[in-house]
């Protein structure tokens, strides 16, 4: 029985962890760098975090759950139900916390994996699985001045919950998923938000609430019922939602008016509300949803400021106009470097070649999932796997599925690597590229998905077709020894 590492406690992770169980490979090893499980889940912990996907369909189709407190589930929810996955699978054992992954080596001779991780020694693995995921490394702008800032700064996904904001003049830069999240929540206890907006973004109302106990009951007593709900939350994802982000005319229209439709209701001053019109369409940026950030831009309190940041001083944020903004405190809601995928692990394959050099030219990767040059590594959430428009954990059960049919057929034949021959990902690749450039996500080049003009992030199709061509591996199509 084959010798496989997991990095990463995420969902990828476990998705991974639970998939080589069920298929009886049990001799697997799950490196965490942090003191528990969670990923995106254990470390954005800031006020008002939750998921833009309903509760429901992001989690675990062999594990559905019946007490989600609301539609649209907060991250300590989200996390809990993370905590009792490990668990009800017998995860836990499995695990090695904080140890970190610095990177591995292919090992030619041994057909091996060299891993190397902070505790010291290195182990070597037949397979190797990396779902460190896309949003693990904050991004931190580079602004003019900014390390010079006197006051409290941090990241978002880095929250500073012993700061307290009563009373403080808060700065916000960035406006984008989790500034929507967060500035409701710090409104009203600070003097002042300023919120510097780079772009606007295209913002849907959310249909959120809590469940009634008796919701809870009947998803706890008749199963059925919460897989038919699901069903209905993918099905609007596929049936509308991809057409969106496929630029389908139609859509596009129809979505406008509607959050249009929805800033009109929410904000009387039509300058502000002119600030908060973008210029560029629907899908081409992150989409998203709330109920009360546009709610809360009309505070007093809360400003909106759209010129650009020229330089940051010691107690200060300075714009292009020559305003200079006072402010006591620094949140950067800035995202993270979603175009790097693995690092900062240095991944090493055939021939010395490290991941690196081999994605210079922006990451690609055999349905998302295999690197040509990188015998038994396999990737969850890697390359052109992201998605505009449904559950990315739909994604990550197929790509666990897939590693794991390739690890038994790999054992069924004696084979000791199987590699993705390179004519099979540049095909591969070169298909979804060029059905990459007719979606909304290639219509704009300052964005997430973005880098040097290719999208390397997003998948292009539904996630019914990703199902279908990940649901059997060919090993016709790999280099087996």
């Amino acid at each position: 029985m084959p010798e496989i590492a997991i990095v990463g406690t995420g969902f990828s992770g476990l998705a991974a962890a639970i998939a080589l169980k069920k298929a009886g490979f049990e001799r697997f090893t799950i490196y965490e760098k942090a003191a528990s499980v969670g990923g995106t889940w254990r470390e954005n912990t800031y006020p008002g975090a939750e998921c833009d996907v309903a509760s429901s369909l992001y989690s675990f189709s062999f594990a559905l759950n019946s007490r989600w407190p609301s539609k649209w589930s907060h991250q300590h929810a989200i996390l809990e139900y993370i905590e009792n996955v490990v668990d009800d699978f017998g995860l836990r054992p499995h695990i090695r916390f904080e140890t970190e992954v610095l990177g591995a080596d292919w090992d030619e001779a041994e057909a091996v994996w060299r891993v190397r991780t902070s505790d010291g020694p290195v182990r070597a693995f037949q397979y190797l699985v990396c779902a460190t995921g896309q949003l693990s490394r904050p991004r931190i702008p580079d602004i003019p001045g900014l390390d010079t800032f006197q006051g409290e700064k941090f990241h978002s996904a880095c929250w500073n919950h012993d700061y307290d904001m009563t009373g403080r003049r808060v700065g916000v830069i960035g406006n984008a998923a989790s500034a929507v999240q967060f500035v409701p929540e710090i409104a009203p206890l600070a003097e002042r938000v300023r919120v510097f907006q780079r772009s606007a973004n295209w913002i849907f109302r959310k249909p959120d609430r809590d469940y009634t106990e008796l919701e809870k009951w009947l998803g706890a007593h008749l199963p059925l019922l919460l897989r038919l709900y699901r069903l209905r939350i993918w099905l609007f994802g596929e049936l509308l939602l991809y057409p969106l982000m496929a630029n389908n005319r139609r859509m596009q229209e129809k979505a406008r008016q509607q959050t249009l439709d929805f800033l009109a209701e929410e904000i009387d001053d039509p300058e502000l509300r002119e600030k908060l019109v973008p210029d560029y369409p629907i899908g081409a940026k992150r989409v998203l949803f709330t109920n009360n950030y546009y709610e809360t831009l009309n505070r007093d309190d809360v400003d909106l400021i759209t010129t650009p940041i020229e330089r940051v001083g010691p107690a200060e944020i300075v714009t292009r106009d020559g305003v200079e903004h006072a402010v006591d405190a620094i949140v950067l809601a800035t995202g993270f470097q979603t175009n790097d995928f693995l690092a900062p692990m240095e991944i090493v394959g055939r021939k010395g070649v490290s991941l690196n050099e081999a994605w210079r030219g922006g990451a690609e990767a055999y349905l998302g999932v295999t690197v040509s040059g990188f015998p038994n590594l396999f990737i969850l959430y890697g390359p052109n796997t992201n998605l505009g428009h449904n559950s990315i954990l739909i994604m990550s059960e197929c790509q666990a599925r897939y590693l794991v049919d390739c690890v038994r057929k790999a054992e069924e034949r004696g084979a000791r690597a199987i590699d993705v021959k390179p004519e099979v990902q540049s095909a591969y690749n070169e298909e979804i590229q060029t059905r990459l450039r007719r979606m909304a996500w290639a219509t704009v080049e300052d964005s997430w998905y973005m880098r040097d003009g290719k999208v390397t992030n997003n998948w292009p199709g539904r996630t019914s077709e990703y199902w279908r061509r990940t649901r059997k591996a060919d090993l016709d199509l790999y280099d087996v020894a």
